[in-house]
């Protein structure tokens, strides 16, 4: 017995209400009646339209742009809920901005990510669930329990069911090989690096060099996140000129602002990218060069296994 009163209570904030709506769909059960909007002074309110009380409560929200207001609507949720008298209270961040500031690399400039995590715990979650972190240390920063999900055997299998011969997996840079030779290693093929060096705090990439061989060989681009496609675009003009064929690059996260989506399926060699639906990608962003793999399943388990107090890391077994 796990202590808390029925089913676990899914809301949903402003962020991504289509990934929650399937993550319910796949618990077979409705999403959480609550109400998020902004005054018209910009100040937002949250008002939980059922009872919450000692139940198993878990508030969804990718904190993607606008960033500083979903971590926001977060925060609110996450303390009504705690005068609701909630009697656990999960956030579930499929995307954590801010991962990538997780250390000081600079003189005089801040720790975002431990930041929002604290503010998280401040708030009141007791439990923290969240999807490909940019940097594994941000688990932490955390003092509550931090599950983190791994998109990898969805991505995996996605692969192993194009039959991609003759590939390797080539790193976007060094800070991600681990992950990239993970994968590597689940369809068994060999890993490469491109060596990069960014300029300044811009999100202009210098790509200097490949490490291995991609000659003749079909390439899956590996990294954790396709933001402006700065480092995708680079990688791939490397590896093109060191003489691969095809190339597909894969990532969990696929922010892409602005028009950098119109950006990345024009002028690059990519052929396809794979992301999840981590974060929400709006239909003007959408190309048949762009492949979208659903996490509900993924999410929804967890919840489920959380929820019933069993394993979460028995997802990832294989």
């Amino acid at each position: 017995m796990n202590g808390f009163n029925g089913k676990p209570v899914i809301f949903s904030g402003n962020s991504h209400g289509v990934l929650v709506q399937d993550i319910c769909k796949y618990l077979d059960q409705d999403v959480g009646k609550i109400e998020v909007f902004k005054f018209a002074n910009d100040n937002t309110f949250v008002k939980i339209l059922e009872n919450v009380r000692q139940k198993d409560v878990f508030i969804l929200q990718s904190t993607v742009e606008p960033v500083n207001d979903n971590i926001m609507e977060l925060l609110i949720m996450i303390d009504a809920a705690k005068r609701a008298s909630a009697g656990r209270i999960t956030a579930v961040v499929p995307f954590y901005s801010y991962a990538r500031t997780d250390k000081k690399d600079q003189p005089r400039v801040p720790i975002t990510g431990r930041l929002v995590a604290d503010l998280l715990e401040t708030a009141g979650a007791d439990r923290v669930v969240m999807v490909d972190l940019h940097a594994g240390q941000v688990q932490g920063f955390f003092k509550v329990p931090v599950d983190e999900l791994t998109a990898m055997p969805k991505l995996v299998e996605y692969f192993q069911d194009k039959s991609v011969e003759d590939c390797v997996v080539v790193a976007t840079d060094i800070g991600i090989s681990k992950k990239a030779r993970d994968f590597a290693n689940w369809i068994n093929v060999p890993l490469a690096i491109v060596e990069k060096r960014r300029m300044g705090n811009n999100d202009k990439v210098q790509s200097l060099n490949v490490i291995g061989d991609v000659a003749s060989k079909n390439i899956i681009l590996f990294d954790d996140e396709i933001s402006s496609g700065g480092t995708m675009i680079a990688a791939a003009e490397a590896i093109h000129k060191a003489g691969a064929k095809d190339i597909y690059a894969v990532a969990t996260h696929g922010v892409l602002p602005g028009d950098s989506a119109n950006k990345l399926v024009k002028n690059s060699y990519i052929k396809e990218f794979v992301v999840t639906d981590s974060v929400p990608i709006d239909s003007n962003k959408q190309h048949e060069k762009i492949k979208i793999i659903s996490i509900a399943p993924l999410l929804g388990e967890a919840i489920r296994r959380i929820h019933e107090g069993k394993s979460v890391g028995q997802l990832f077994t294989h």
